[in-house]
This record gives C-alpha cells, structure tokens and sequence, in this order.
C-alpha cells in the first residue's frame, strides 16, 4: 500500500477527491494533509475525513523558501509519504525539495499543458480565444509546470464563458481526472491518460 501526502493552500477540493478515491482496492492511502496556511479550508476537511494534517505558516519566512520547505520536511518525512500530491498548493518550489521527491510527486494544473503554465490559466485560454481548455496532471520537474504529462482532461470554451465559469467545469474534470491518474501511477503507469 503506497503512502500519499497532499499538499493544498486552500479549500482542499481536490484532496477531498482524491481521498474519497484511496478506499477499497485502491493501491494508495492517505497519510498527511499539509498546507502552507494554516486557515486553509482543506486542513479541515481533512480531518474530519480522519486523516493527520500539519501546517507550516510561510508567511514568517518571508522570501526564504528553503528556509520555509525545512520546517515543512519535519512533518511531511515523519509521514513517511511514497507519493506527494500538490492540490492547489500554490508555493513554487527549490529544486532541491523537487530533487528529494523526484519521480514520486504530482501535481494538478488548471490548463492543457504545456499551454498557460502559471496563474490565470482561464483568462489567458478565454483571451487566446481558444475552444478548449482543460486541465493536466503531470510530474513535478524543478522547471514550474513543466514535467511530464501523466493525464489529460478537455472542457469546451463555450459562448459567453468567464473565467470563472470556466475555472467550474474544468474543477469539475479536475476532480475526475487527479484520482484516476493516482490510482495509475501508484501502480507504474505512466502513459498519457485522456479524459
């Protein structure tokens, strides 16, 4: 059974998706929540679906982020996590945090990498005046947004969309997407899923 710690700084949706996903025959479980903020919604949610949480504050780090990923180390190795998901956990991080958990750590991108790497995916698709948007699960890489493509999910832009009408429907794939391309790679699969 392959041990995950998630990542999030916010609400938590996706590590609500995929925990509800890590039962039965699945081959993962979860064994930490971490976030950066420690009034981050998903910590709560996260306990109260009975799983450890931890919070590291960033904020008294200012700009040292080896510094801040250090502190976070302390919990997130005393989990002793085989797989790290990053749910919306919105810290860029050292290449050498990245280099410690190389081949073992996912991440979810709101866009149809390797288009719109960053922030405000949606309003850059729906500015390009693209048809489709999406999102990506990929490897974490030291390069931001940039590792490989594990999976794969297309919505339609459709007429009059916003970026927050948009930013539903593709969290709406994102939560499909993320607990099957887990559930693959926890077992070796590394091939291009599409959704």
């Amino acid at each position: 059974m392959k041990r995950v710690a998630i990542l999030l700084s916010g609400g938590g949706s996706n590590m609500v998706a995929l925990c509800r996903d890590m039962v039965g025959d699945h081959p993962c479980r979860p064994v930490l929540v971490a976030s950066n903020d420690p009034e981050a919604g998903g910590l709560q949610r996260a306990a109260e679906m009975g799983i450890a949480t931890a919070a590291v504050d960033h904020r008294p780090f200012g700009k040292d982020r080896a510094a801040f990923e250090a502190a976070l180390l302390g919990p997130l190795l005393a989990a002793k996590p085989d797989i790290l998901c990053l749910a919306g956990f919105m810290r860029v991080l050292t290449p050498a945090f990245v280099a410690r958990f190389e081949g073992q750590m996912l991440n979810i991108h709101p866009s149809l990498l390797p288009k719109y790497p960053g922030l405000h995916t949606h309003a850059r698709a729906l500015a390009a005046g693209d048809t489709e948007a999406g999102c990506s699960v990929h490897e974490v890489t030291a390069v931001l947004d940039d590792g490989p493509v594990l999976g794969r999910a297309t919505v339609p832009v459709l007429f009059g969309d916003t970026a927050e009408t948009l930013a539903q429907r593709v969290l709406f794939k994102e939560h499909q997407l993320y607990p099957a391309v887990l559930r693959r790679f926890a077992t070796g699969t590394k091939g291009l899923l599409e959704l």
